[in-house]
């Protein structure tokens, strides 16, 4: 080489320069394009699946809301006003709220109600007792399923939910608006299911496409729900980093919706151009300096004036990036505050919640202790040891009752039932008398016999204070009635009991009463709005219901129990 022409050694030298340059810039721009992407990915998927997850949790809860409305047992009766009523009240509720569609479904699997009601394609006397939600809600009490309309033939999520008159109330969820958000957001958003099956997407051609094989089992579930009858079901077209034959990056998130996660695919051949385009400009510009320092070298100190320019900028743009990163680092420490100030908050209302329903549990027995203590004092002046003794055993039963209470308070707070076990309906309702003794004084008491044989399913304490709770209520309520009468009636069927709980009182009034079972909900000024909503929670963990029933004069609550 030496033998060569001095310009032809600089022209050799400038070209290795100029391509080993290039491959380093290339293989830098890439990295650090993709690292990039896929940063961005992650935070994308995390915010998709938080718009999904607050889709869900907007419309998850209406179903419960609604299975023990007025309206929806009117309905379910046969009444046709109700009907009509309902009709229009699911119809306003789908507008608020954003539903697809809200419907009623009776005993026998046929719609009696739809807030689609007014359209050709109202739902009203459609038999859907083949859908699967249906059937699952009527066997556990409520389902979720992902499925195709029969009727629309548009996607969607169903929640289905079986109330006390073996009716279920249906609110389905549609996702065009999430996925065509998504789809003016850039990359290839999916949803898969705990089976690996795509549900909701930004490409539609891939919904009910599966990312992993299915058992047979499972693959007629999806045929089913998608409506594709005999046809199979196809595979999504991912194959190790590349997606419908396009290099990508994806991230995923869990949604909070139990085994379904958010995948975002981005491509990566933007970053590649971009290290391509480096590596091109990088190879230029070796080439054309090593050109300009042989060509020029008298203006070598110009040369080394652009240099000094070129570091000046990168330093600026250096310093300015590491500012913009200590503002991104601020900003999700803020961020991390604020989130964990949210947990405490939600922890701090759940403590108040519990301490009030303690309180408010407890304050029947407290209060009938100190009736019995002092009457224990005004019996001992007159020398009245049997009945002082009589109460003292009052007193013991009153404190063991206040720690069961307790006990089945933070068994509540764990969501764990207790033991279920036959207890005597008699006992029950003496249980009752005895803690509200004194407070029955003010009212005139007609208990039709209870039958010492007849025997229900539950627990003897949480029963009682389903029925202490409607007692005090009833009491309360008639304090300002001339001539008050609190009644209880029990009827007795083959497999059920149903105690009704009946009072002379002013009523309920029609506001209160839709949302009689919403906690903080009450007629009085001293009430915490707290007993109605743990009875009713109680009869449901027991198997039971708890329910007003329509009356002419006063108020009325009707106790179903299982027969023992």
């Amino acid at each position: 080489m030496r033998s060569l022409p001095s310009w032809l050694r600089w022209l050799a030298a400038a070209l290795i320069l100029a391509i080993l340059a290039a491959v380093a810039a290339a293989h830098i721009a890439e990295r650090r394009a993709v690292s990039a992407i896929a940063a961005a990915a992650r935070s994308d998927a995390a915010l998709r699946t938080a718009l999904l997850d607050s889709e869900v949790a907007r419309l998850r809860l209406l179903p419960r809301a609604l299975a023990e409305d007025r309206d929806v047992l009117g309905a379910l009766a046969g009444q046709g006003p109700a009907r009509a009523a309902l009709n229009r009240k699911l119809e306003t509720l789908a507008t608020d709220t954003g539903a697809a569609v809200l419907y009623v479904i009776g005993r026998d699997g046929v719609a009696i109600a739809s807030s689609n009601w007014r359209t050709p394609q109202s739902f009203v006397g459609t038999d859907y007792d083949f859908r699967s939600y249906v059937r699952e809600a009527r066997a556990r009490g409520e389902a979720t399923e992902f499925a195709v309309g029969t009727v629309s033939r548009r996607p969607g999520l169903y929640f289905a939910r079986r109330n006390s008159d073996g009716g279920i109330v249906v609110v389905k969820l549609e996702f065009g608006g999430i996925e065509r958000a998504w789809a003016r957001a850039g990359g290839t958003s999916i949803v898969t299911d705990a089976a690996g099956v795509v549900m909701v997407t930004s490409a539609p051609a891939w919904r009910f496409a599966t990312t992993r094989p299915l058992s047979p089992t499972a693959m007629a579930v999806v045929r089913d729900a998608a409506l594709l009858g005999d046809r199979p079901l196809p595979a999504l077209p991912f194959d190790g980093d590349r997606l419908a034959g396009v290099r990508v990056i994806g991230a995923s998130a869990p949604a909070q919706l139990p085994g379904w996660t958010l995948t975002l695919f981005r491509p990566v051949g933007p970053a590649l151009v971009a290290g391509r385009v480096a590596a091109l400009v990088t190879a230029l510009s070796v080439l054309g300096l090593l050109a300009l320092v042989w060509v020029v070298r008298e203006r070598a100190r110009l040369g080394r004036r652009r240099t000094a320019e070129l570091e000046q900028a990168v330093g600026a743009r250096t310093a300015e990036l590491a500012r913009e990163m200590d503002e991104r680092a601020a900003v999700e420490a803020r961020a991390a505050e604020l989130r964990e100030g949210l947990r405490q908050a939600n922890r701090l209302a759940t403590l108040g919640q519990v301490t009030a329903s303690v309180a408010h549990e407890t304050a029947q027995p407290v209060a009938a202790i100190r009736t019995y203590a002092e009457t224990s004092r005004l019996l001992l002046e007159r020398g009245d040891t049997a009945a002082v003794v009589a109460n003292l055993a009052a007193i013991g039963r009153l404190t063991d009752r206040v720690g069961a209470v307790t006990t089945e308070l933070r068994g509540f707070a764990r969501r764990r039932a207790g033991d279920l076990r036959a207890v005597p309906l008699a006992d029950v309702v003496e249980g009752a008398m005895l803690i509200l003794k004194e407070q029955l004084r003010a009212v005139t008491l007609d208990v039709a016999p209870i039958d010492p044989a007849l025997a229900v399913t539950g627990g003897r304490v949480r029963l009682e204070q389903v029925l202490v709770n409607l007692m005090q209520n009833a009491i309360e309520a008639m304090a300002a009635t001339p001539h008050p009468v609190l009644t209880l009636s029990t009827v007795v069927a083959a497999d059920v009991v149903r105690l009704t709980v009946a009072d002379t009182g002013p009523g309920i009034p029609a506001h209160i009463a839709e949302r009689l079972f919403t906690p903080f909900v009450t007629s009085r000024d001293s009430g915490l709005g707290l007993g109605l909503v743990i009875a009713h929670d109680i009869m449901i963990d027991l198997g039971g219901t708890l329910r007003q029933l329509p009356s002419a004069e006063g108020a009325v609550f009707e106790i179903t129990m299982r027969r023992a």
